[in-house]
């Protein structure tokens, strides 16, 4: 159905270098993305506070820029030839050839205006958000192939993006394949925290919970809206469809009539319904509104 084959994660964006590796680590590196190289030496005491900084920055940049460091004691070859005469010095590289460096510890907004420039503002950060917005809209208007897509671009850039992971999941769990949907969850972490992970996880247990045909229940409902273990019967049917609205709906109707009902079962499983369907999403937003309407009024 879609493809969720991503490209394999950013190796070594940053390593220890040296004159033997300097061609490939830094010259033959750079023609396919920026280095940036950091001359430095252990007794070097402004050296320790850039590095860490350098580095941040870099991981920050997610993947548009690497980094090598140089110990210019133990590898003075190429220090020499690009004439580093104290340091810290940085040179930035691109297509094998030294485009920009500084000395000296700069302060953290210098060290991103000079990555900025270097990647032409192409820090991934934002690409990222980006993508991971047109995901999420997407699937709020059912275009599940266009939020595929997104998700898929996001997992080429960092394949471990629990975001992302949970949003092809959704697609895979929206276009019926819970199977799929399963097996792309389990890319992320197995005690991940992650809200949208978690809210997969909820729907995923919803969609094997109950069965999927809810026109019987609707029938008993309707016939006997008094019934509220019909109501919470079609509640589980319609949230193992996906139909996290409709279940919502139910379970609403079943506080408002006996809040306590089944030890508070209906408002237990709505607070389930909630994070199935997103922390953030509008049958979250408007569900806790009609809640506290109910439970207040």
């Amino acid at each position: 159905m879609f493809s969720d084959t991503a490209s394999a994660p950013p190796a070594d964006l940053i390593k220890e270098g040296s004159d033997a590796t300097f061609m490939a680590d830094v010259v033959e590196a750079s023609r396919v993305q920026p280095v940036i190289v950091d001359f430095w030496a252990t007794w070097c005491g402004p050296c320790r506070t850039l590095g860490p900084m350098l580095e941040q920055a870099v991981r920050a940049a997610g993947g548009a820029v690497k980094m090598v460091k140089i110990d210019v004691d133990k590898n003075p070859a190429y220090a020499g030839q690009l004439r580093v005469q104290s340091i810290p010095t940085v040179y930035a590289f691109v297509n094998g050839q030294p485009v920009d460096g500084f000395q000296g510890a700069v302060p953290e907004s210098q060290i991103k205006a000079f990555i900025d420039k270097l990647t032409g503002g192409t820090s991934l950060d934002g690409d990222i958000d980006q993508l991971l917005s047109m995901g999420a809209e997407s699937l709020k208007v059912d275009d599940l192939g266009g939020a595929a897509q997104a998700y898929a671009q996001v997992l080429q850039l960092q394949p471990d993006n629990e975001k992302a992971i949970a949003g092809m999941a959704r697609v895979y769990l929206a276009g019926g394949d819970a199977d799929q949907a399963r097996q792309t969850l389990a890319m992320a972490k197995p005690d991940s925290r992650d809200p949208e992970v978690l809210g997969v996880r909820a729907a995923l247990d919803l969609a094997a919970d109950g069965p999927s045909d809810t026109s019987e229940l609707e029938a008993r409902v309707q016939a006997d809206p008094t019934n509220l273990q019909a109501r919470f019967d079609l509640a589980g049917a319609l949230a193992a469809a996906g139909r996290f609205d409709g279940a919502a709906d139910q379970l609403l109707a079943i506080i408002a009539a006996d809040r306590d009902w089944n030890d508070q079962a209906a408002r237990k499983q709505l607070l389930t319904i909630f994070e199935a369907a997103g922390v953030n999403s509008d049958v979250a937003k408007n569900g806790r509104r009609k809640l506290s309407s109910i439970l207040f009024s």
